[in-house]
């Protein structure tokens, strides 16, 4: 635990204890949803959108007390190392499959970028640039912070924006792009074939897009009640809105003409660095009680937490049953000609 994880651990508590209350309610008002749509309610993708949003303005902050900053877990492929280990080493393997051919003079997109750490990652790691952009205004402030304070404004370029609309960027203008469980879960299955075109317009021909997404497994049976129980528990705590078989994701890159190299499951479960943070949460939620009874922190802080590691617990019973995966890997390239 270094200095720089302290201080975002204390902005995060600090975040929340001078949270609006219009914020508290519409994330507890987002989950609601989230639980109402396992449940079978139809809804539209404006709303699925604004819950998403509504959901990671506070659960980014929630998290990054708990050193989950980059809001997901990797696969446990070094056990001598924690969850910040094992990103970078997962990060790297994404770059890696990129194959880029010039890294120095390449630009990457980050879709769904988060607070910009990954960006920051892959471009001190190339050299080149990189942009980004995600949903939460909250979390770009706090990317664009963190490039003015790194002295990387012209390596790092952010913004908010919505997967759902046309990409913001013009064509052929990325080396390669690629996403961490940021992508294919708020999707409709009807809906991924735009964004699919969208990536592949921007890409440059030869670029490729790599990911390590969330996605069921083909064990995976809607019809099974056991699997279908766990998959409601879960998936509200990922603040996913759809589940989507990795045969769903490749059929739509294909169809806006990318060629598929690579679709295979994480080469490591992530659940033992989920039991990780769990056991961490247990730890924390102690003092979050202390700062709840002196009013400090709202009651509401407590009660997601729980919320949190009930889900976890799911997501963990899904994993070891090879149900859903949190790192499927997919590398897809864009033809030359």
């Amino acid at each position: 635990m270094d200095w720089y994880r302290i201080k975002t651990s204390f902005i995060g508590l600090k975040r929340l204890a001078t949270l609006p209350k219009e914020d508290k309610q519409a994330c507890v008002d987002a989950y609601r949803f989230f639980q109402r749509m396992q449940a079978g309610e139809a809804t539209k993708t404006e709303d699925e959108t604004q819950a998403v949003l509504d959901y990671y303005r506070v659960l980014n902050n929630m998290l990054a007390i708990f050193d989950v900053e980059k809001l997901y877990i990797p696969p446990q492929l070094d056990e001598a190392q924690g969850l910040y280990g094992n990103q970078l080493l997962i990060e790297q393997h994404v770059l890696q499959q990129m194959d880029l051919k010039d890294p120095e003079n390449s630009h990457l997109l980050d879709m769904g970028c988060g607070r910009g750490r990954i960006s920051y990652h892959f471009a001190t790691s190339t050299g080149g640039q990189v942009s980004g952009y995600n949903i939460d205004a909250n979390q770009i402030e706090s990317a664009i912070d963190w490039a003015n304070e790194c002295d990387m404004n012209d390596q790092l370029h952010f913004k908010v924006g919505n997967h759902h609309d046309p990409l913001e960027y013009e064509s052929d203008m990325f080396e390669a792009c690629y996403s961490f469980g940021a992508v294919w879960p708020f999707f409709k299955k009807e809906e991924m074939d735009d964004h699919a075109k969208e990536m592949y317009r921007v890409l440059k021909p030869g670029g490729r897009y790599s990911c390590s997404e969330y996605l069921l497994t083909p064990h995976f049976d809607w019809n099974n009640e056991e699997h279908a129980a766990l998959h409601r528990l879960f998936l509200p705590t990922l603040a996913a809105t759809h589940s989507m078989y990795p045969a769903d994701v490749c059929a739509a890159l294909e169809r806006a003409g990318f060629k598929i190299l690579t679709s295979l499951p994480s080469k490591a479960p992530a659940w033992p660095l989920c039991d990780q943070k769990r056991d961490l949460v247990t730890i924390g939620r102690k003092f979050i009680r202390v700062l709840e009874a002196i009013r400090i922190l709202p009651p509401w802080v407590e009660e997601s937490l729980d919320l949190l590691q009930k889900g976890g617990d799911a997501w963990r019973d899904a994993e070891k049953a090879k149900l859903a995966d949190l790192n499927w890997r997919i590398v897809a390239e864009k033809p030359l000609a």
